[in-house]
C-alpha cells in the first residue's frame, strides 16, 4: 500500500467516520460499483450536472469514481445517498470498538451475502485500519468475481429453461387443441341428445292424448248404447284398446328411461365442465386422513412447516394420542427456545422445506448427539406428516414383534 493511501486511514483512536472523499482512491471504484445501482448512480450524476448525461454506464461509473477523490457537488450527493441508503447498517457497525470487532461484523455480512451496506460501513468506520481495509477490499474483489461467475451460470440455466419452456408451451398448445376438440364433440352430442329428448317427449304426449281420447269415446259409447246387442264387439274393441294402452304404457316407460339416461348424461357433462373450471382456481381442500396408529402420549415436536398448517399438525398428533409441540424453525420464534423444546420431545419432526438453515443444523446436531429419533419431512403438508408418523409407528411395532 502506498504512503499516500496509508496516510488517509484514520487513527484507530478517533471517533469520526470517514467521508467518501476521505477514502483512498483505490476504494472509490468498488464503492461506486457495489453500493450504487446503475440507475441511481446515473440519476445522481444528472442531478450534479443539472442535465442529462449522454455517456454509457461505464463512462458514468469512471467519471463518478474520478469525482470521489475531492469534495464537490457530485461526491457530496453520493455521500448523502450512501448515508441514507445504508443508515441501518452503519448504525449496526457503531457497536464495534476495535478493528477486530469491525472485521467480525464484515465477515458475518459476507456469510449472509449482504455486503453492500457492510462494505460502506466497514470502510468508513473509525477503527478501520490499513490491514482491515486491505482485507475488506480483497474480499469484495473476490466476491465480485464469484458474482460474475454465478451470473454466467444463471444465464446458461435461463437459456436452458427458455428452451424447455418452448417445448412445454408447444405441448400445452397441442393438449389445449385436443381438449377443445373433445369439448366441441361432446357439446354436439349433448345437443343431439337434447333434440332427441324433445322429440320423444312430443311423441309421448301425443300418445297419451290419443289414449285419453279413446277412453273418452269408449265411455260415451257405454253411456249412449247400454242395450247394444253386439256387446261382444264392444268388449273385443275394449280389449284391443287395453292391449294398445299397455303397449303405449310400456313404450312410455321405455321413453321415460331414455329421458332419465339423457338427463343423467347431460348432468354429468355439466358437472365435469364445472369441475374442470373450478379445479383451475380452487385451492386444494384438506381432507381428514384416518389415523391408524397411536403415539402413546408421546411429545411430538414439529420444527418448521407452514404457519397455516400448524392447526392441522396439532389435530393429527392429538387424534393419535400424542402431545403436540411446535417451533417455527427460526423464522419467527427465538432460537433459544429450540433447545428446550428438543430436550422435552420424544420424537422430532423436521420440516426441511420450511425451516431456517441454522435451525436445521441445530436440530440435526442435537438429535445426533443425544440419540433422539428425528424424522425429516420435505413436503410441509399434513398428509406427509401423517405418513411419516405412520412409518415411525410401523417401525416401532415391527421392532417390538421382533424382540418378542
Amino acid at each position: 500500500m502506498c504512503e499516500q493511501c496509508s496516510s488517509n486511514v484514520p487513527a484507530s483512536t478517533g471517533s469520526r467516520r470517514r467521508r467518501l472523499w476521505d477514502l483512498p482512491h483505490q476504494c472509490h471504484c468498488p464503492v461506486v460499483g457495489v453500493c450504487f445501482p446503475l440507475a441511481t448512480l446515473r440519476q445522481l450524476v444528472n442531478k450534479a450536472l443539472g442535465g442529462k448525461a449522454v455517456a454509457d454506464d461505464y463512462e458514468v461509473h469512471v467519471g463518478a469514481v474520478a469525482e470521489c477523490t475531492v469534495r464537490n457537488r457530485l461526491s457530496e450527493l453520493l455521500q448523502k445517498d450512501l448515508e441514507t441508503r445504508y443508515a441501518s447498517t452503519v448504525k449496526a457497525f457503531r457497536v464495534a470498538k476495535s478493528a477486530r470487532e469491525v472485521a467480525e461484523l464484515w465477515a458475518a455480512a459476507v456469510r449472509r451475502g449482504d455486503v453492500s451496506g457492510a462494505f460502506w460501513a466497514a470502510l468508513t468506520h473509525p477503527r478501520c485500519d490499513d490491514i482491515l481495509q486491505e482485507v475488506v477490499l480483497r474480499d469484495m474483489h473476490m466476491l465480485q468475481h464469484q458474482a460474475g461467475a454465478a451470473i454466467r451460470v444463471d444465464i446458461s440455466k435461463f437459456n436452458e429453461l427458455a428452451r424447455e419452456h418452448g417445448v412445454l408451451a408447444r405441448e400445452l398448445g397441442r393438449v389445449q387443441e385436443r381438449c377443445s376438440r373433445v369439448i366441441a364433440e361432446k357439446s354436439a352430442e349433448i345437443d343431439q341428445l337434447n333434440a332427441q329428448l324433445v322429440r320423444q317427449r312430443g311423441l309421448a304426449i301425443g300418445k297419451e292424448s290419443r289414449i285419453a281420447c279413446l277412453l273418452q269415446d269408449l265411455e260415451q259409447l257405454k253411456a249412449f248404447l247400454p242395450d247394444y246387442e253386439d256387446a261382444s264387439r264392444l268388449r273385443k274393441k275394449l280389449e284391443q284398446l287395453m292391449s294398445r294402452q299397455a303397449e303405449l304404457e310400456a313404450l312410455n316407460a321405455q321413453l321415460r328411461e331414455q329421458l332419465v339416461e339423457a338427463q343423467r348424461a347431460l348432468s354429468l357433462r355439466q358437472q365435469e365442465e364445472v369441475t374442470a373450471q373450478l379445479s383451475e382456481r380452487a385451492e386444494p381442500v384438506l381432507q381428514e386422513v384416518p389415523i391408524t396408529f397411536h403415539l402413546s402420549r408421546k411429545t411430538i415436536l414439529c420444527v418448521g412447516g407452514r404457519n397455516g398448517n400448524v392447526a392441522n399438525y396439532r389435530d393429527v398428533i392429538e387424534r393419535a394420542g400424542g402431545h403436540f409441540a411446535h417451533h417455527d424453525g427460526g423464522l419467527e420464534n427465538k432460537q433459544g427456545a429450540l433447545d428446550n423444546l428438543l430436550a422435552a420431545a420424544d420424537l422430532v419432526i423436521c420440516q426441511t422445506g420450511c425451516i431456517s438453515h441454522n435451525a436445521y443444523w441445530r436440530v440435526k446436531d442435537f438429535c445426533k448427539r443425544t440419540g433422539k429419533q428425528c424424522v425429516f419431512v420435505e413436503n410441509p403438508s399434513t398428509s406427509s406428516l401423517t405418513r411419516s408418523l405412520q412409518q415411525v409407528a410401523d417401525t416401532e411395532m415391527a421392532r417390538e414383534i421382533t424382540e418378542i
